[in-house]
């Protein structure tokens, strides 16, 4: 799948995790896009913090409810490095920081307190060590809308091939205005990894709708080294 085709083609997927192996195969790949609607969801920027970012309010001012858009998207512990849409970032850490695995630290989370739509929490972990690298992603939803229920999907990557990365993305696709936005469905996407981070950035930030996309991280990982070379473009400046 051609992901900025794809990005193109969806107004309003949410927030998004692209995570893969470049086509050359020397470098783990990570994309992280936050979108908004709302005056509160847009008023964000990525900062750098430590190894990782987070999000922090571009205009303190017009900062309303944080309980939701303000977190750590990234963060790194050890030879892994967690990206997520919320909070649920440092219940990762926290839980592999206790011998934990991903999973079981993710099983003490829900989706999204924000009805009607029950946003899905989404996650992605890739581990690097001594030239090898596997990955994976968690999606965690309502049943369908249904709040009673909840579901947690994992899927786990070992030894990606070169050139492919996996999407996945909170909303299946955009509603008219006081519709509940339908969750994200089926397995991660299939998508097209190159090997320039620049062409990387730059291709996903324009493919994503000109009103609603907020802030892009992007990262390559050195599989031999552990080197990361990260960007961040921010709508707001």
């Amino acid at each position: 799948m051609d992901l900025e085709k794809e990005l193109r083609e969806n107004a309003y997927p949410g927030r998004g995790i692209v995570v893969g192996l470049t086509k050359d195969g020397k470098h783990a790949a990570i994309a992280y896009f936050i979108m908004g609607r709302s005056e509160n969801s847009r008023n964000r920027v990525f900062v750098e913090d430590g190894t990782g970012i987070r999000t922090q309010a571009h205009d303190p001012a017009k900062l309303t409810d944080p309980s939701l858009i303000i977190y750590a998207p990234v963060r790194t512990i050890g030879n892994y490095t967690v990206v997520t849409n919320g909070d649920q970032t440092d219940t990762i850490v926290d839980g592999l920081d206790a011998q934990m695995t991903w999973a079981e630290a993710l099983s003490t989370r829900e989706f999204e307190p924000d009805a009607p739509n029950f946003t899905p929490r989404i996650s992605g972990l890739l581990h690097v060590v001594n030239g090898h690298y596997d990955y994976q992603l968690s999606v965690i939803k309502s049943a369908d809308g249904d709040p009673s229920s909840c579901r947690r999907y994992f899927f786990a990557y070992a030894n990606p091939r070169a050139g492919e990365g996996h999407f996945i993305h909170t909303y299946a696709r955009d509603v008219a205005a006081g519709e509940a936005l339908p969750s994200f469905t089926g397995e991660p996407k299939s998508v097209e990894i190159g090997d320039s981070l620049d062409a990387f950035t730059d291709g996903i930030w324009a493919a994503l709708n000109e009103d609603n996309k907020v802030s892009l991280f992007t990262r390559f990982i050195d599989l031999s080294t552990g080197a990361a070379e990260s960007r961040i473009i921010n709508k707001n400046k």
